[in-house]
């Protein structure tokens, strides 16, 4: 009997054995196209230095004693070019002191040409001039005035461009939006990427790209816990902190992944693949309803009206937590736009002052605008050097400047006072899109910097511009100017080329960061896209729209990450998937699109029916919500019912103690860019005739049949408000046209009380096809 026990445990061993080294097989086979192998070791430290390493790979599969590890492949049924990898390790016996687990994918025949990506931080591998050693750099005298300035950013983690010497990117998962590994190979015309997930129960997993000296040669890690040496922070880097814990007899971590392996023809292909499967491993997050769009909207209203202030060099709402006037970005003439969506006369006079003052204020000489003016009458100048006294401005900013006012324009049209718009804002309009229509005949691209005085780039290069064709589709619409849009056609086109597909990012449009890539930059150019197929009708634009947007998908957070029970947002259980990364300088997320609805991502769903557009923007209108302060049990800010900030921390690139911990200040950009949501998106969006149903506010909803072409929507508020929810529908062949920018307007209200649910019967309207709620809409017990 005993002899029969040993045979049966030297048997499973070796099927054990059998099955690790088939797995080894498998996945070296699987990674062979790109010249790629997998090997797993255990690691042992003296605080982050690395003293003992043991490695196991497909030849020398064999770990120290006392260890066991199971490693399984599966592909993935109906995902050709897509595996699923478990590694298991087990310590069986003794202990082991100061010990991190390591999944390694090894690639020879490796290129500096390569574009690597790891969302939300490194995109193109960083492989860029570096400058400074903190937030925010002083430009060198060097970037100015120099239509060949490279792509310069701050120093961040990055591959070094400089030949002969190696590189290292130390991450950990809470550094990203997504826990990915991701690179295209031009030269073998193929995409990797693997998925993992946050942390296991010694904490968050580390992420790391090492490349060799010669460059030919680079390894993609996921490490359990994380073991940096260096923690990135905000343009520098600090001590890590990080420490490998002691394993004793019986422990155990499980690490997942999805490895991904496919042919490809350029970056964008990688980037489109990213937003198909970013959620796959995670799974689909779980957003809370809790506060109603229409209760936030209120209190948007009593902040932004109790900060109208009157100056002596004008009258405006307060931006930010200054009484200085920023224009654009983060504030000025964008959070007048949901006062004048109101409809309310003191408000939209209010709108009307802070319109003249900004036109006749700030407007320089070659039509271009200054970025800001103290409350005392002087102007603020932006991204300085002391050799070169002339005043800047951001190109960000002007093209807000261009956007907004033309979107006032319409919205004072569509609300029926048109007369109330005064001719000197126009004409302000105009000599702005003059310019920047001028610049581009005469640069080729818009720069990030302009002297508003004499109409000169300062600082070429970064999309800073991305906003600009998407104003100058609207201004030639809106002027009749045909030579503006053709001038947002060709800017659109360049920046798509240079920019997206062949660098895989867009980035320098903020005024606190060097050229780096960012989100704001990203967001804003699929606004361009999608206002240039808005105006001429043409699909080839939404093409590019949906790379961008999956572009845009790489800032946003992809799941719920877990933040630590004791910190603010651990406390109050968020839920932060749909949360949006800043930059690759600002390593932290903030709660929406700075400063948009995004409604363009509902547009985008609307005319190519993918359903994965409308859930990212719902994503990021719950995830805004999160960080919306409401006393007494949702506290975020320090400040007035509804304020909000701008700093969620999945990382400690500010330090352990920040992570999940806000910033209790308040941010007016925020603010804004939630009452957008809630203007401009709608509450719940039907296509009866599919049976489709989108839900965008703070409610649920579900369709039922009453018979032949008569149908129910079952509304519920699971919310302690009152909700005001509008209500968008139509039948899917309608969905093809073009969403105008007030169509918001027109969509009817319904209110629902906390806790309680309404049916609507929602009846045709033969032959047109349109569809209305019926009139006894009720309130179920």
């Amino acid at each position: 009997m005993l002899f029969n026990k040993i045979i049966l445990v030297v048997s499973s061993l070796l099927m054990v054995q059998h099955l690790y080294a088939q797995s080894f097989f498998s996945i070296d086979q699987h990674l062979k196209s790109l010249n790629g192998s997998i090997q797993v070791s255990i690691k042992k430290f003296k605080g982050t230095e690395l003293i003992e390493e043991h490695i196991a790979t497909q030849q020398q599969p064999n770990l120290p004693a006392g260890w066991q590890i199971q490693l399984k492949a599966i592909p993935v049924k109906g995902q050709p070019g897509m595996l699923d990898i478990t590694a298991g390790f087990k310590l069986l016996s003794g202990i082991s002191n100061e010990t991190a687990v390591n999944v390694d994918f090894n690639f020879s025949a490796w290129s500096s040409e390569n574009y690597v990506l790891v969302p939300a931080i490194v995109y193109n591998g960083n492989r860029y001039r570096s400058i400074g050693n903190g937030y925010n750099p002083d430009y060198p005298a060097d970037m100015y005035y120099n239509p060949g300035v490279p792509l310069t950013i701050s120093n961040n983690p990055r591959l070094l461009m400089e030949k002969g010497k190696a590189s290292v990117i130390e991450l950990q998962t809470g550094n990203t939006a997504t826990p990915a590994l991701c690179f295209y190979s031009p030269g073998q015309q193929k995409s990797f990427m693997v998925l993992t997930d946050q942390q296991s129960v010694f904490g968050n997993h580390g992420l790391t790209i090492s490349e060799n000296e010669a460059k030919n040669h680079c390894r993609f890690s996921i490490t359990a816990p994380a073991m940096r040496k260096k923690a990135a922070g905000f343009g520098d880097f600090h001590a890590s902190g990080d420490k490998a814990p002691n394993w004793k007899a019986g422990d155990e971590v499980k690490l997942v992944f999805r490895v991904m392996v496919k042919s490809s023809k350029s970056i964008p292909d990688l980037l489109t693949a990213f937003m198909q499967h970013r959620k796959i491993l995670t799974g689909q997050n779980q957003p809370r309803n809790w506060l109603p769009m229409s209760h936030l909207t209120n209190l948007y209203k009593t902040i932004n009206s109790n900060n109208f202030r009157e100056f002596p060099v004008g009258n405006y709402y307060l931006p930010e937590n200054s009484k200085d006037f920023q224009l654009g970005w983060v504030s000025g003439m964008i959070n007048t736009y949901p006062m004048l969506a109101l409809k309310d006369d003191t408000e939209r006079n209010r709108v009307a002052q802070e319109l003249d003052f900004v036109v006749s204020k700030l407007q320089g000489s070659s039509g271009y605008f200054y970025g800001g003016i103290t409350a005392e009458g002087k102007i603020r100048p932006e991204k300085m050097n002391p050799a070169f006294p002339e005043v800047q401005a951001m190109v960000r900013k002007n093209a807000d400047a261009l956007f907004w006012l033309l979107k006032h324009f319409m919205l004072f049209r569509a609300q029926g006072y048109e007369k109330e718009i005064r001719p000197e804002w126009e004409l302000a309009a105009k000599k702005l899109a003059a310019a920047f229509t001028r610049t581009w005949k005469e640069a080729g691209e818009f720069g990030q910097y302009i002297v508003p005085e004499t109409g000169k780039i300062a600082v070429y290069n970064s999309t800073a511009g991305a906003l600009v064709p998407g104003a100058m589709a609207m201004a030639a619409d809106y002027f009749m100017r045909p030579e503006w849009l053709q001038v947002a056609k060709e800017s659109a086109n360049y920046y798509y080329e240079r920019d997206v597909v062949k660098q895989g990012l867009t980035g320098g449009d903020c005024g606190d960061i060097s050229m780096d890539a960012n989100s704001e930059s990203a967001f804003g150019f699929l606004e361009s896209l999608m206002a240039l197929y808005h105006f001429t009708g043409d699909k080839s634009w939404l093409k590019k729209a949906e790379v961008q947007a999956a572009l845009c998908a790489t800032w946003t957070i992809s799941y719920d990450p877990v933040f630590p029970p004791g910190s603010q947002i651990g406390r109050l259980g968020s839920r932060m998937a749909g949360a949006i990364w800043a930059s690759i300088q600002n390593k932290h997320a903030a709660p929406g699109i700075c400063t948009a609805s995004g409604d363009y991502l509902f547009k985008l769903f609307r005319a190519t029916g993918k359903e994965i557009y409308a859930d990212l923007i719902s994503d990021i209108q719950h995830a805004q919500a999160e960080a919306v302060n409401i006393p007494p049990d949702h506290l975020t800010t320090h400040n007035s019912p509804g304020s909000s900030m701008e700093r969620i921390q999945p990382s400690d690139a500010e330090g352990r103690s920040s992570i999940g911990n806000y910033i209790n200040t308040r941010n007016s950009w925020t603010e804004t860019n939630g009452a957008l949501m809630a203007i401009e998106l709608p509450g719940i969006y039907v296509q009866p005739d599919k049976k489709l149903v989108k839900v965008f506010d703070h409610v649920e909803v579900r369709i039922i049949e009453n018979g032949k072409n008569a149908r129910s929507l079952i509304v519920k508020n699971p919310t302690l408000f009152n909700a005001r929810v509008s209500l968008f529908i139509e039948n899917s062949k309608d969905a093809v046209r073009p969403l105008s920018y007030t169509s918001f307007l027109n969509w009817p209200k319904i209110d629902v009380p906390p806790g309680k649910e309404i049916e609507l019967r929602i009846d045709s309207m033969n032959p047109s096809g349109k569809y209305v709620i019926s009139s006894d809409s009720k309130i179920l017990p």
